[in-house]
């Protein structure tokens, strides 16, 4: 995963992200209820984006004190705008690089931002050493069959062009490794479907989400022929332009 990209690309849609991001917003409701309603002081929340989950967060948690990361300035702009009277500290910095001391959070939480880490087990050792004894660890994950339709379809029309979910980790994986850090680990999987009226609708929304990550900007640019000619293969294969999201739920103790 290039970073720089990556943050580019969110930076870009920044003040679009909100009108495409429905998937998301299921995601993190879903990983708000596998919280439950403890009562945690210091709550740290890495990728926040435009601030759609901090909400969340904040409705749940009234008391506690909220720490909210994201890589992208622009993002995280949107987010306090969003949210400038909810007494909610916004840090702009690397998920993968967090400094903070050691058992200060008793809740690290997520929702639809670990699939771009360089190194997940890395970054969950570090995360595991940041929280308070009995701490809990709670974040959604995008998983390598998000947008296998589209990937099926590219791979027909023999089109070079890899779909950065096809790099996502699988969930053995991530049980794995949740396993050598946390304690009463769990991983759920959930799929979301959505339905498009074209193939552009699909692609703008891949942009305009930063689901696209650091390979896919500029190869999956088409001309009119080509994207009419994709289109037709999708619609062959599936009958509808469709696109799936496979979405991981993971939790663990400290």
């Amino acid at each position: 995963m290039d970073k720089k990209i990556i943050t580019r690309n969110f930076s870009k849609c920044a003040y679009l992200y909100d009108r495409y991001a429905d998937v998301q917003r299921k995601a993190a409701l879903k990983t708000l209820g596998g919280i439950g309603a403890n009562n945690f002081s210091n709550i740290l929340e890495i990728g926040c984006g435009t601030g759609n989950y901090t909400q969340l967060l904040r409705k749940k948690f009234r008391q506690a004190k909220i720490t909210a990361l994201d890589i992208s300035a622009k993002m995280v702009a949107v987010a306090q705008g969003k949210l400038k009277d909810k007494d909610i500290e916004f840090i702009v910095g690397d998920g993968e690089s967090v400094n903070f001391p050691k058992g200060a959070f008793d809740l690290i939480t997520s929702n639809a931002c670990f699939q771009w880490f360089q190194d997940l087990a890395n970054t969950l050792e570090k995360y595991r050493a940041l929280l308070k004894s009995s701490g809990l660890l709670a974040f959604s994950i995008f998983g390598p069959m998000t947008f296998w339709e589209l990937s099926a379809s590219l791979e027909s029309l023999k089109r070079n062009t890899a779909i950065a979910a096809e790099n996502f980790m699988h969930k053995d994986r991530i049980k794995n490794i949740l396993k050598g850090n946390f304690r009463n680990v769990s991983v759920e999987e959930a799929v979301y479907r959505e339905s498009f009226a074209c193939l552009l609708e699909l692609l703008n929304k891949i942009k305009y989400t930063g689901i696209r990550g650091n390979g896919t900007s500029s190869k999956l640019s088409f001309s009119r022929q080509k994207l009419n000619e994709l289109e037709g293969v999708y619609l062959h294969k599936f009958r509808r332009i469709k696109a799936s999201y496979q979405v991981f739920f993971c939790r663990g103790r400290a």
